[in-house]
């Protein structure tokens, strides 16, 4: 690539500011093979998408996403809009020529996500690359946790555990905004943090799920409909909606290699904000991330003298840690803004090197068998496999 890569992006909220923040950075810490350019932004209201161009640093603005495809001058299309639409836009875009960049999780519905791996697929042969938004893999303690995994640390994999902890709908008179709406959003928990995890954990072992017993649950089954104008509930107001989604996501698990794991993704732990938790466990040491104290690992080996044993602590800030040659002098801090950078800094070398980038669609999709999975055990009580990516 010597040309600008030039960038369109569906959707302004809270992803789309964080992507944002990762297209204005990336020129300035990477040496990249091609600049980024934010071309333009696409949302559903001329005076809302005008004002988020102009506060989010987007050249340009349109109410229309499908103008973006026809338009030679958008190389990339990034999606940041709610479950619903994703299919829709990314198999469009891939038609069209346009490498895609779209959120977690990938879709839906297993027969969307599966169109658009195939989408994927079909545009790889052109040169058009597609890759799905799993950020916590761009996290320099999760990229260090996979490496020493990989150079057999642990000796042999024993045990997973993970937890996804929020509790921002622990109150009842929180409104029904979308995420709460499975024909917007598709899931609740699950699918909002349990992919999460997923796609973490097996990222790091390096090995997939292949079975689990699940349970669901949803604690507040009606909420107080959104004003239209705010998106929060309007004062006073006695309309309700029902709650459609989970609540929290509970399930048991087996990976390859006879692995054994839990997971626990609930947006009800009274007290927890952003609690991401991974703890690896294995033969000869046990690794543990904490989102909360994302610049840290925590490890035990059992190859140091027993008089030495003990959890250390690992500051994952040096240069020669993943991602941080281009940051600060060791020691000092990053934060979650930083890995949709490193995020966005993959693709562009993906692209500029004419790989795919990770995690492809098919990884995406692989994630979404399990959330599946999950969701036919919950409503069965039963161990439940997980489909193949290929059937």
């Amino acid at each position: 690539m010597s040309q600008p890569l030039r960038v369109g992006m569906v959707g302004y909220a809270f992803m789309g500011a964080a992507h944002s923040q990762a297209w204005r950075t990336v020129n300035h810490v990477y040496d990249l093979p091609a600049p980024v350019e934010m071309r333009v932004v696409s949302g559903r209201t001329e005076a809302s998408v005008a004002a988020a161009a102009a506060r989010l640093g987007w050249s340009e603005h349109t109410d229309d996403w499908r103008t973006l495809l026809a338009r030679d001058d958008v190389d990339l299309i990034d999606i940041c809009t709610p479950g619903d639409t994703h299919a829709e836009i990314a198999i469009a875009a891939l038609a069209a020529g346009k490498h895609v960049l779209c959120e977690k999780p990938l879709a839906n519905s297993v027969a969307e996500a599966r169109k658009m791996a195939a989408a994927a697929q079909a545009a790889k042969p052109f040169g058009v690359r597609a890759m799905c938004g799993f950020n916590y893999r761009r996290v320099p303690a999760v990229a260090m946790m996979r490496q020493m995994i990989a150079e057999g640390r642990l000796g042999s994999i024993r045990h997973v555990r993970a937890n996804y902890l929020q509790d921002w709908i622990v109150d009842p008179s929180y409104p029904l905004v979308w995420r709460l709406r499975r024909e917007v959003a598709g899931s609740g928990a699950l699918g909002d943090l349990g992919a999460h995890i997923v796609d973490l954990t097996q990222f790091v072992t390096g090995r997939l799920i292949t079975e689990v017993s699940a349970l669901t649950s949803t604690f507040v089954t009606r909420r107080p409909l959104p004003s239209a104008s705010s998106g929060l509930s309007a004062t006073g107001s006695t309309e309700y909606g029902e709650v459609t989604v989970d609540d929290a996501a509970l399930f048991l698990a087996r990976l390859g290699e006879g692995i054994v794991a839990t997971y626990e993704a609930t947006r009800f732990a009274t007290g927890r904000k952003n609690g991401l938790h991974v703890e690896i466990n294995g033969s000869l040491g046990t690794l543990v991330f904490d989102f909360e104290r994302m610049n840290e690992l925590q490890f035990y080996s059992r190859e140091v003298p027993e008089t030495e044993q003990g959890f250390t602590r690992i500051l994952v800030t040096e240069p020669s840690h993943p991602y941080l040659s281009a940051w600060w002098p060791p020691g000092h801090l990053i934060g979650y803004e930083h890995t949709f950078t490193h995020q966005a800094h993959d693709l562009v070398q993906a692209i500029a090197a004419g790989q795919d980038p990770a995690p492809s669609f098919d990884d995406a999709l692989q994630v979404q068998l399990v959330l599946d999975a999950v969701t036919r055990s919950a409503e069965t009580s039963s161990w439940t496999a997980v489909e193949p990516v290929s059937v």
